[in-house]
């Protein structure tokens, strides 16, 4: 199964359709006046089609198992024609398309099953799906010019030359991923004026500025310290989804002081200075984030 654990949980929904179709008005007429002897055919594949949608990780074996929150089953007859739409919703790491197909296929196979005694030749077709939502296709973020990227790593032991630099590159790297351009990459030291220094000058030119390391609790970490005098607006809901997406996978989350705002048109971010937590951290705000710059320019939360 795909690795989903670095995803994030939003609402996500979608919508299949599956037709079936009978040789007989007359079969249209025993449904609509619930005279199958089987029974209720529209209730009973309604039924059928509830169990099926959350059991569809046991049939399916690349799927997930995963919450399902909402199901409806609507049908649309048409002369000889009857078309099923099944809705699925979720709050979760990954969409229900595929629930909803399977749902949509077990009340079309239920409905079969049912009228095949007073009907030969039904048929099943058109499954599909009509719509989905919530998915990372929901949220894209389209800018007319590349968006650039300062990547600074605070770390007096890399800045000496003791240590390798693994976070900056993971950040620089989660960057091109998202189309981000990262224009400038250096290491510094963790002091203050370097900071408020690299700041005040990349801001100019860069709608992102990525700090990573100094956010801990040791005398040396001063990089939040550095940056909340520059910030114009701190945004802690940015800071509280990095926490709390880190905390969900690591219990020592809870004692980073990620630090996030803007300078004019400029969002400056601090992220912790583990390879992990640099990663996480871009994992649990990107690529969304970057929507900030279309409410920057007054845009509201449903522009794409």
């Amino acid at each position: 199964m795909v690795d989903i654990t670095h995803k994030i949980s939003t609402l996500r929904s979608a919508t299949a359709m599956a037709t079936v179709k009978v040789s007989l008005p007359e079969t249209i007429e025993a449904i609509e006046k619930n005279l199958v002897p089987k029974g209720n055919v529209l209730e009973m594949a309604k039924t059928a089609g509830l169990f099926a949608v959350k059991n569809t990780h046991l049939s399916i074996p690349d799927c997930h198992p995963l919450p399902i929150e909402y199901t409806a089953v609507a049908y649309e007859i048409k002369d000889l024609t009857i078309d099923i739409l099944f809705t699925v919703k979720t709050v979760y790491k990954t969409g229900v398309e595929v629930e909803a197909m399977h749902g949509a296929s077990i009340v079309a196979l239920t409905m079969y099953d049912m009228l095949k005694p007073i009907d030969k030749n039904i048929e099943i077709s058109t499954i599909k799906l009509v719509e989905k939502k919530g998915g990372k296709s929901s949220y894209k973020n389209r800018f007319r010019d590349v968006l650039k990227a300062a990547v600074f790593v605070c770390s007096d032991s890399i800045y000496a030359g003791d240590k390798e630099d693994s976070s900056g590159k993971v950040i620089v790297e989660k960057l091109e991923s998202y189309g981000v351009e990262t224009t400038h990459y250096e290491i510094i030291p963790d002091e203050v004026d370097f900071i408020q220094d690299r700041t005040k000058k990349y801001v100019q030119d860069n709608q992102l500025v990525i700090f990573t390391g100094g956010t801990g609790l040791s005398p040396r970490d001063v990089t939040p310290e550095a940056l909340e005098p520059l910030l114009e607006n701190r945004i802690p809901g940015i800071e509280e989804a990095i926490r709390n997406y880190g905390q969900d996978r690591m219990p020592y989350a809870m004692l980073s002081r990620s630090v996030v705002g803007t300078i004019g048109d400029s969002l400056v971010l601090a992220l912790p200075g583990s390879v992990n937590g640099a990663r996480e951290s871009m994992d649990a705000v990107f690529p969304h984030v970057l929507h900030v710059f279309h409410i920057l320019k007054g845009s509201n939360h449903d522009t794409k």
